[in-house]
């Protein structure tokens, strides 16, 4: 009870807003509840589970979706508790619960508080580890594989639980299966399956492939090192632990996991959740092999991340992080001062959680401008290099079909060269629409026949 206290009383500190990573989930989630078809009629860049999770709540908002992440949270360290006391005794489970809340919770925020499909790959990847542990193949394979409905990288997973169950390899894969193949035969009967192909596994493929610094490998070294910097106690007792019981097993399994951080050379804090819970049942054992005195010193430096996030749940003013949070909410409420009931929306650039703040219906099945512009979002606030090519034209052609009663810019001023107005095909269509006000970020336009 005191661990989920912790957890819901920080994430309910960040009830007033919403995360970049959260909300294009959350504006696809609240068209999946007025009977959009996933990839379908809704262009998404992530496996299925990712916006069906937040249709639990009804793709709700402020403290509800907070109240969501702490259960989430929660029910990752119980499973982390379980690995511990299984390897070991209740003393290791109950440190690795605790360690695994602490950093859940006191490191940087944009990672921690959305569920994004990193983060929701935890619970599925501690699941099929504790299932594999216990020698039952066919339970691990099955949460892997709907791990695999979060992210792709639950593969390394999968790969991990295989050294465990080994030779009950056979079991262990019909377990993984299961779940894709439902999936699959449900995205085929809807009609989605092309789509899904499309969103999920070509356009990420391109993503992958371009690099967004010039020396990924230095980027990779030194992003690699703030974080173990941060997760300074629970390397070293990982350390202490793959050292002192020499168990090859738990090595390859965080090797694998880093190889997943590594994949793409991008090394955003939020890939490493995929290493997280090696390191800390790893941890968990190392700690308590240390004597009370070294264990007491090591613990210390969870002051690290505890000074540096911990001001964060007290001052939430002036973050540059929710700037673009503020603008929106900004233009939001224009929106709704200038919108009859009942109009429908575009808002061009990456901007979904216009559609949460304001709950109109959106024009297009495209909730933002990347499969339109072929410039990822990642960087396309002052980047303007094009990743993917193949079947934006026809994007923009059917945007320019489309009739919104209101438009959002929200791309153009800060990066002019993505300017809707660059695109021939939207030049016709655009022309229809008058400015009626900005924000810092944003320019909102309502139809010329509109009063």
């Amino acid at each position: 009870m005191l661990l989920f206290a912790v957890l819901l009383t920080a994430h309910l500190r960040h009830s007033g807003v919403l995360w970049e990573g959260e909300v294009l989930p959350l504006a696809v989630a609240l068209q999946m509840k007025r009977g959009a078809v996933l990839y379908r009629d809704a262009w998404f860049d992530k496996p299925p589970l990712v916006p069906v999770i937040y249709l639990l709540w009804g793709a709700a908002i402020g403290p509800v979706l907070r109240a969501a992440g702490a259960v989430y949270a929660l029910i990752a360290s119980l499973f982390a508790w379980r690995i511990g006391a299984q390897l070991w005794s209740e003393r290791e489970g109950l440190l690795a619960a605790a360690l695994l809340a602490f950093f859940l919770t006191f490191d940087i925020h944009s990672g921690v508080l959305p569920l994004t499909a990193d983060l929701l790959l935890l619970v599925p990847h501690l699941a099929a580890v504790l299932f594999a542990l216990r020698r039952q193949p066919f339970r691990s394979g099955l949460a892997a594989g709907i791990g695999f409905l979060f992210n792709a990288k639950a593969v390394l997973v999968l790969a991990a639980c295989a050294v465990f169950v080994w030779p009950g390899i056979v079991l262990l894969l019909a377990g993984f299966a299961l779940p894709n193949l439902i999936a699959l035969g449900w995205l085929a009967g809807a009609g989605a399956l092309p789509s899904y192909i499309d969103q999920v596994w070509r356009w990420p493929a391109r993503y992958a492939a371009s690099p967004v610094v010039d020396d990924p490998v230095l980027n990779g070294t030194v992003r690699t090192l703030n974080w173990l910097g941060f997760h300074a106690a629970a390397a070293i007792g990982a350390a202490v632990f793959w050292y002192r019981e020499r168990r090859w097993k738990f090595i390859v399994w965080a090797a694998l996991c880093y190889a997943g951080v590594v994949l793409g050379w991008r090394f955003f804090p939020r890939y490493f959740f995929l290493l997280l819970p090696a390191l800390i049942i790893a941890a968990s054992r190392g700690l308590m092999l240390c004597g009370r005195r070294v264990r007491f010193a090591v613990l210390l430096l969870l002051l690290i991340p505890l000074v540096r996030f911990a001001p964060r749940y007290i001052d939430l003013r002036n973050w540059s992080d929710l700037a673009l949070d503020e603008d929106s909410r900004a233009a939001s409420r224009i929106v709704l001062a200038d919108a009859p009931p009942g109009s429908t929306l575009y808002v061009w650039g990456y901007r979904p959680e216009i559609y949460v703040y304001t709950r109109l219906k959106p024009a297009t099945k495209y909730l933002e401008c990347q499969a339109l512009t072929g410039v990822p979002a990642d960087r396309h606030l002052s980047q303007s290099t094009v990743v993917l090519t193949t079947g934006t034209h026809e994007a923009r052609e059917e945007l320019a079909r489309s009739a919104p009663d209101v438009l959002v810019d929200g791309l153009s001023p800060f990066n002019p060269s993505l300017s809707m107005r660059n695109y021939p095909e939207l030049r016709p269509w655009l022309a229809q629409y008058r400015e009626v006000a900005r924000t810092r970020g944003s320019v909102v336009y309502l139809r010329s026949t509109m009063r």
